[in-house]
C-alpha cells in the first residue's frame, strides 16, 4: 500500500502570536488571519512488509529508523523529532518507509513545521484505518508539536494546512472556531508580494518570553496584544467588505506595532528590503511568522506588483516565491494496485 497526503503552507496577514493558549484567553475577540498557499509539505508512506520503520527527509538529508515491535527509540529521537515522535504517537503495525518534504525554504516562517505534521498525521492516520476522526488532526499536531519545541504551540497554523482557503480564525474559552472568508482570491494573489529573504527564521520573536512576561501581567505586553487583535478583526471586516485602501493601511499601521512585541522580529537585512519594497510601489509589510529572518509578504499599490518583484529580485539573496492561494486544505491519496483513490 502507498498512501501520498499533502498540506499547504500559509501566510499570516494578522494576529500571530495571540493563538498560543493561553494568551487569547484573555484577549475578549483573538482572532487570526491568514491564507494557505500551493507550497505544499508532502508525506508518502510505502508498506515494505517487513518489521521496519523508515523515516526518510528529503530535504534535511536524514534517515532513521526502528523496529516495528519496539517504538521507544523514536520517541526519543532527535534528529527527526517531529515525525519520529508522531509514528510512535500512532504505533502503526506493520513495517514502511516515510518519505517527507516540504516547498518552503527552512526557517521560512510559512508555517512549514505545522504544515508538515498536518501531513504526516492525515497519512498515518489513513495507515492505522481511520483511527481519528479528522477534527482530532489539529489538536494532536499541537500536542505533539508542544512536546517537540516543549513550549504551547499556537493554533492558527494548522488550521491553514487542513483546511486550505483564507479565513479568520475565532479564538474562544468554548473552543476554537474557522470562517472562511470568501473572496476572489486574484485580488490577493496579484496584489501580493512574499519573498525569502535567504536569512533562515532565527527566534525573532521568542514567544515563550512573551508568554511569561503576559501572565506574569506585564501591562505593556497586554496592550500590545489588545492592538494584535484589534488589528486581525479590522482586517477580517476591510476583507468582508473588500475594502482594500483600508486593508493596506491596517498592514502598514500593524508593523512597525508588531516591532514593539520584539525589535528582532526584524534584521537590517530585512529593514533594508522593506524600505526598497515601499519605495517601489508596496503599501504595507508583514513578516511572516515570529521573524528574525524568514519570510516577508507586501502588500502592493494595484497595479504595481511587478514592479516591487523587479526592485527585490535585484538584491541579493532575495528569492521571489512563486505561490497561488490553496483553496484545498490536506489531501490524502491512498494508491494500491496503480489505482489511485482519493480519500
Amino acid at each position: 500500500m502507498i498512501i501520498e497526503s499533502t498540506a499547504p503552507a500559509r501566510v499570516d496577514l494578522a494576529g500571530g502570536t495571540i493563538d498560543i493558549p493561553p494568551l487569547f484567553l484573555f484577549h475578549e475577540g483573538a482572532a487570526t488571519v491568514n491564507f494557505a498557499i500551493d507550497l505544499k509539505a508532502k508525506c508518502r508512506i510505502e508498506t515494505n512488509g517487513s518489521k521496519t520503520i523508515v523515516i526518510r527527509s528529503i530535504d534535511r538529508g536524514i534517515e532513521v529508523s526502528a523496529d516495528l515491535h519496539d517504538l521507544s527509540s523514536l520517541k526519543h529521537d532527535t534528529k527527526l523529532e517531529l515525525p519520529s515522535k508522531l509514528v510512535y504517537f500512532f504505533k502503526p503495525e506493520t513495517g514502511f518507509t516515510m518519505t517527507i518534504e516540504s516547498a518552503v525554504p527552512a526557517g521560512a516562517g510559512l508555517a512549514g513545521s505545522s504544515t508538515l505534521a498536518i501531513a504526516i498525521i492525515g497519512a498515518l492516520n489513513k495507515l492505522v484505518g481511520d483511527r481519528y476522526p479528522p477534527e482530532k488532526f489539529i489538536s494532536i499536531a499541537a500536542n505533539i508539536e508542544t512536546q517537540v519545541i516543549r513550549v504551547p504551540a499556537g493554533f492558527q497554523d494548522y488550521h491553514s494546512a487542513q483546511y486550505g482557503g483564507l479565513a479568520c480564525i475565532h479564538f474562544r474559552p468554548d473552543g476554537i472556531e474557522r470562517e472562511a472568508l470568501s473572496i476572489d482570491r486574484s485580488i490577493l494573489e496579484d496584489r501580493i508580494v512574499v519573498i525569502y529573504t535567504g536569512e533562515p527564521r532565527n527566534s525573532g520573536t521568542n514567544n515563550w518570553e512573551i508568554t511569561k512576561r503576559h501572565i506574569d501581567g506585564d501591562k505593556e505586553i497586554f496592550e500590545i496584544f489588545e492592538g494584535i487583535r484589534d488589528t486581525s478583526l479590522e482586517l477580517r471586516q476591510a476583507i468582508l467588505d473588500q475594502n482594500w485602501v483600508e486593508f493596506g493601511e491596517i498592514i502598514d499601521r500593524a508593523h512597525p506595532a508588531r516591532k514593539r512585541l520584539s525589535p528582532n522580529i526584524t534584521t537590517p537585512q530585512m529593514d533594508n528590503f522593506i524600505e526598497i519594497a515601499m519605495q517601489n510601489g508596496a503599501i504595507g509589510a508583514k513578516v511572516c511568522g515570529a521573524g528574525g529572518g524568514g519570510c516577508i509578504a507586501f502588500f502592493c499599490e494595484d497595479g504595481r506588483k511587478k514592479e516591487v518583484e523587479a526592485a527585490l529580485s535585484k538584491q541579493q539573496d532575495v528569492e521571489i516565491l512563486d505561490w497561488k492561494i490553496s483553496e484545498n486544505g490536506l489531501t490524502v491519496d491512498v494508491l494500491q494496485n496503480t489505482s489511485r483513490q482519493s480519500n
